[in-house]
Parts: structure tokens; C-alpha cells; sequence
């Protein structure tokens, strides 16, 4: 039974693979397109953003489509944008084509940033939610990883090497469409459609027979005399407060800076006298940190729980980004100690809030308003990221990198406070239980 979840989880990752590679690997190109298409700093910003405006797009059609399609088939067509993308994106001699591919490797970006958590959190047992939730991170990060391994391989491969680094994203969508006939739809909508049996035979499988007829009660139970739930519903005092948390959590997840290193970090190296072989390389140790870290938090999250980490690594965070603001403010801008310090934040970073934020989003919300919370905690997620990737280029040359930096600190701190007053714990229990315990309390 462990394997198969595990099997199960693994399928699903694939789509935050997609969406870390696809997140990450236009970090190697910018300093090809930037001339190629003739773009000014603004004008690479709103480039680089470009699939940012697509994931916001996706998130809303995941949420409505997976409730009506299910979680499966929806991942799958997500699947073949990914493909679709990266055939346009690497084949484009026009900014406007480029652009058009990239929103709609955005759209993918969007459906897998929801449906890839939720669908592992509905299928998965409560004793492993948290880590196997977790795994859809870990192959986000390993996405973010390949694209920087590979944008450092290709990177001396002629005129065309940007073309290469976006092609490469071809291969794992097409293995995360096949994979996915591998697996069943998530039980909980399953039960939504009525398919109570259908929904029986999976959580035998993954839950083991003593505790699949129990478990298919609860779902039952939570979803009896339910109207087919909207947006609206979002807002009744109970769900309005997890509502909030959500949508806090993940803005918080992108304001505190971790895509302006992921996407800018050659520019970054760049500014402090490194060459573009120099800052490729360094920008794998970013991704291998992110990868390493992200293990630790898999090991640490269903133990010590979600809430701990997310306080530490803010914490850890804010710390990191002062540091870097002080080395620009003393003029102290090596390429050594730079790397140190985003190092030390990317591993915060990856061992709290960047799984973490993950998995309590799949959590908070009852069965029947999982996935338009999730949407709309997550295209605030997406809404912050486009503004900060768009404004950081500008930032960096307007202000300064220490001032910038600083910003971010300050922000990490903010999120520090938050999460240590509002944002409960959630390991350990059932979704149905979770349920019922924020229906007792607010």
C-alpha cells in the first residue's frame, strides 16, 4: 500500500517537476533573449513574467475544471501544454511568439502548482500526508535544479544555445502524460461524483480494506446534502478566516524574494563581476541547496510540523537577506560571499516555507471548497510572483542591491510574526478531521 501512494505521489510530482524546470530555465536564457530581442531592463522583466501572467490563468482553470473533469484528466492536458510550450517557446524568432508560448507553459505552470499537491493530499494517508505533499516540492526543486544543470550545459552550444535550454522541458511532459494513466482519480472526488465505489476500490489501495470503509464514511459524511459549492461560499465566517491564511501564506511564500534568485540569479552574479559560465555554475549550487534542504524538511515536516518550520526558516530567511543587504551597503560585493548568503537563504527557504506553504494549502479547506481555495490562495501566489519578478530588475537598478535586499529582510520578518499568531497546525489528522476541528473553532 506504501508504495502504491508512493507510486502515486511520484506520477503526480511530475507536475511540479514541470513547473520547477519550466519556473526556472528561463534564469539561463535571459541573458541571451535579453539581446536577441532587443529588450531594455522593464521590457526583460515583463518577458520573464510573461509565464507568470499564464500560471494565474491556470490556477482558476484548475480549480474549476479538476472539480469537473477530476484531478487526473486535467493534469494531463497540463501535460501536453508543457509540451506545447516548450516547442514554442525554443522555435520563436518573434518576441510576441516567444511571449505566447511561454503563457501557455504559464497555464501548465498554474494547473500543476494546484492540482499536483491536491491530488497527492486527497489519495495520501494522514500519518504521511505532510511528506508526501512534500514530494510534489522535492520535484519542483529538482525541476529548478535540471533547468539550472542543463542551462549550464548548453550554454556554449553556438547562437542558439537559449533555444536548446527551452527545448529540453519537451521530455518530462511527455513522460508525465503516459505516467498518469498509471494512476486512479482522487477518491474525494470520486465521492463528490457519486462514484462511492470507485472511490472504495482506491482507498483500499491506499489506505489498506480495515480503514478504507471508515475512511469512505468520513468523506461520505463531509460531503452529504452539500450543494455544489462556489467561490462565494469562500466568504461564510467559518471559511473566510482559512481563506485568509491561504491567501497570506502564499503571498508571503513570494514577496520574501526566493523567485527573484531563482529567475535572476546569473544577473545577480553578473552585477558582482561574474562571467556567464561563473554564474550558470553558481546557480546549480543554488538548486542543489534548494534539493538537498528540501529533503530535510521532507524528514522533519509529519514530525515537528508545519508551523515550527515555517518559523525557523523565516527566521533563518530574514537573517540570510540582511546579510546580503549589508554586504552591498559596505561595498563588499565578492562573488564568494554573495553565494554564501543566498545559499543560506535558498536552504531556509527549502526546509520551511517553500514546502510547507504547499502543503497546509492542500489542508486548510473542507472537501467541497478544496480546490477554489487552493485557487484563489494560489493565484495570489502567482499575482505576487509576477509583481515582484517584474519589479526586482527595476529595484536592483533603482535602488540599489542593498536597499532591495533589505526589503526582502523585512519581509521575512513580517512573515515570522504572522505565522507565529494565525496560521494553526495541521500534522498528523485526517482532512476530514481538520475539518471538522476549524468548523469547532471559528
Amino acid at each position: 500500500m506504501k508504495g502504491y501512494v508512493i507510486l502515486i505521489s511520484v506520477v503526480a510530482a511530475l507536475g511540479g517537476l514541470l513547473f520547477g524546470f519550466d519556473t526556472a530555465v528561463i534564469s539561463g536564457t535571459i541573458n541571451f533573449i535579453q539581446p536577441y530581442f532587443g529588450l531594455s531592463e522593464a521590457e526583460l522583466g515583463w518577458t520573464v513574467s510573461s509565464l507568470l501572467f499564464g500560471c494565474i490563468a491556470g490556477v482558476f482553470l484548475a480549480g474549476k475544471a479538476g472539480d469537473r473533469y477530476g484531478r487526473k484528466k486535467v493534469l494531463m492536458a497540463a501535460a501536453l501544454l508543457f509540451f506545447f510550450s516548450a516547442i514554442g517557446s525554443a522555435s520563436a524568432h518573434s518576441l510576441s511568439i516567444f511571449l505566447i508560448a511561454r503563457i501557455l507553459g504559464g497555464i501548465a505552470v498554474g494547473v500543476a502548482s494546484i492540482l499536483s499537491p491536491m491530488y497527492i493530499a486527497e489519495l495520501a494517508p494522514a500519518k504521511y500526508r505532510g511528506t508526501l505533499v512534500s514530494l510534489n516540492q522535492l520535484a519542483i526543486v529538482i525541476g529548478i535544479l535540471v533547468a539550472f544543470f542543463s542551462n549550464y550545459l548548453l550554454v556554449n552550444t553556438g547562437e542558439n544555445n537559449w533555444r536548446w535550454m527551452l527545448l529540453v522541458m519537451a521530455a518530462p511532459a511527455v513522460l508525465l502524460f503516459f505516467s498518469l494513466f498509471l494512476v486512479p482519480e482522487s477518491p474525494r472526488w470520486l465521492v463528490a461524483k457519486n462514484r462511492n465505489e470507485d472511490a472504495l476500490n482506491v482507498l483500499v489501495k491506499t489506505s489498506g480494506k480495515e480503514f478504507a470503509s471508515a475512511e469512505l464514511k468520513e468523506i461520505e459524511e463531509t460531503l452529504k446534502n452539500q450543494e455544489e459549492s462556489t467561490f462565494s461560499d469562500l466568504l461564510a465566517p467559518k471559511i473566510k478566516p482559512l481563506l485568509f491564511i491561504g491567501i497570506i501564506l502564499a503571498v508571503f511564500q513570494q514577496i520574501t524574494g526566493i523567485n527573484t534568485i531563482m529567475y535572476y540569479a546569473p544577473k545577480i552574479f553578473a552585477n558582482v563581476g561574474q562571467s556567464n559560465d561563473s554564474a550558470l555554475l553558481q546557480t546549480i549550487l543554488i538548486g542543489g541547496t534548494n534539493l538537498v534542504f528540501t529533503l530535510v524538511a521532507m524528514g522533519l515536516i509529519d514530525r515537528f510540523g508545519r508551523k515550527l518550520l515555517i518559523v525557523i526558516g523565516s527566521a533563518g530567511m530574514m537573517l540570510m537577506l540582511a546579510g546580503l543587504s549589508a554586504l552591498y551597503f559596505t561595498s563588499h560585493t565578492s562573488g564568494v560571499l554573495v553565494l554564501v548568503f543566498i545559499l543560506g537563504y535558498i536552504a531556509f527557504f527549502a526546509a520551511s516555507l517553500g514546502p510547507a506553504l504547499w502543503v497546509v494549502a492542500a489542508e486548510l479547506f473542507p472537501n467541497r471548497l478544496r480546490s477554489k481555495g487552493m485557487s484563489i490562495a494560489i493565484v495570489s501566489l502567482w499575482i505576487a510572483c509576477t509583481i515582484v519578478s517584474i519589479a526586482f530588475p527595476i529595484m536592483l537598478e533603482k535602488l540599489s542591491g542593498g536597499i532591495t535586499f533589505l526589503i526582502f529582510a523585512l519581509i521575512c520578518m513580517a512573515n515570522l510574526v504572522y505565522v507565529l499568531k494565525y496560521v494553526p497546525e495541521t500534522k498528523g489528522k485526517t482532512l476530514e478531521e481538520l475539518e471538522k476541528e476549524f468548523d469547532r473553532k471559528l
